[in-house]
């Protein structure tokens, strides 16, 4: 006959036999979509530093600050970056009233659908197509158009809407970091106030917590109708050497956690890691071509050169998306 104390350790064994399961699948539902690889390793030891009380990189909850690129980082950027297709569909629209655009460059290039014009045309004409759609109108307009325009618009490949190119370990990630106290902040060089309308329906994060470039607007009150006008007339740009800038005056926290895919992260992704305590620094490489794209030296939208050769070498991680990712886009 089994003692008391004999009768507790085989309960015991029992129990932790039955809770085995159980616990490896907790265990994996941490960044399901994610391989159980070198990547996911590095996310999830960094994220179990900094929370781990006591522990000799433990980080305050206040100062756990992340920051994402937006365009190849959360969402596809192939094509073109939304934005510009956005600015291109504009440009059509508005095209009647404005006749000199058939002759004028960049927006000869736009309505003839011709990309290589348009790249050619560099940063100065981008920023031209910008101003020329996104300006003369009130706020409150400007994101009512974004709005209509994104519940219409369809990816040129898939025929998705571009708010379901949306990369689901990212989501997961992003969700992973708030359930552990993190901040969370998207800093990309795409427009705030394009962003602003839906990066909390589709990602979990409020507009305040965007920081974009922006063109100039002013305050008038015109009989008692106050109302903020978006002037054409370029404010900040958010990109590059810009990102530090952007989390610096928007922010005042300089982040522990910094995600990108291209060389425009780059000091973003530098400025984090070079600062006190655990930090981590990761970029997306776009290497599936079967299930998405495949780019990164060469490519005028999210060219990744500096990143992919000095990255290694600053301890951050390369995520391949191939080898890395189990799926792309979430359900």
């Amino acid at each position: 006959m089994l003692r008391q104390g004999h009768l507790r350790i085989v309960a015991i064994s029992i129990a932790m036999f039955l809770l085995a399961p159980l616990a490896a699948g907790a265990a994996t539902a941490t960044l399901p979509s994610w391989n159980d690889d070198a990547a996911r390793r590095s996310i999830v030891d960094f994220v179990e530093a900094v929370t781990t009380a006591g522990g000799p990189d433990f980080v305050a909850p206040a100062e756990r600050v992340a920051v994402f690129d937006n365009d190849g980082t959360l969402w596809g950027e192939q094509p073109m970056y939304v934005q510009l297709a956005f600015a291109l569909d504009r440009v059509r629209e508005m095209a009647p009233q404005h006749p000199e655009w058939s002759t004028t460059e960049p927006f000869k290039s736009a309505l003839a659908g011709d990309f290589a014009g348009i790249a050619a045309s560099g940063d100065k004409g981008l920023l031209e197509l910008v101003a020329a759609t996104h300006a003369g109108m009130t706020s409150d307009a400007f994101t009512q158009i974004v709005s209509n325009w994104l519940a219409t618009a369809r990816h040129p490949k898939t025929g998705k809407p571009y708010t379901s190119m949306v990369y689901q370990p990212m989501l997961e990630l992003i969700n992973y970091l708030k359930n552990n106290g993190f901040q969370v902040y998207i800093v990309s060089g795409g427009g705030i106030e394009f962003m602003r309308p839906w990066t909390e329906r589709i990602y979990g994060i409020p507009p305040e917590n965007v920081v974009g470039s922006s063109i100039k607007s002013k305050f008038e009150d015109t009989e008692g109708a106050p109302r903020i006008i978006r002037l054409p007339d370029i404010n900040f740009i958010d990109d590059g050497a810009g990102k530090p800038i952007g989390i610096y005056q928007h922010i005042g926290r300089r982040p522990i956690a910094a995600f990108g895919n291209s060389d425009g992260d780059f000091q973003m992704l530098e400025w984090t890691t070079s600062g006190p305590g655990r930090s981590l620094g990761l970029l997306v490489h776009h290497d599936d071509a079967a299930r998405e794209y495949a780019y990164d030296r060469q490519s005028h939208f999210g060219r990744l050169d500096r990143g992919l050769a000095e990255g290694p070498q600053r301890g951050w991680t390369i995520v391949s998306m191939k080898d890395d990712w189990k799926q792309i886009y979430a359900p």
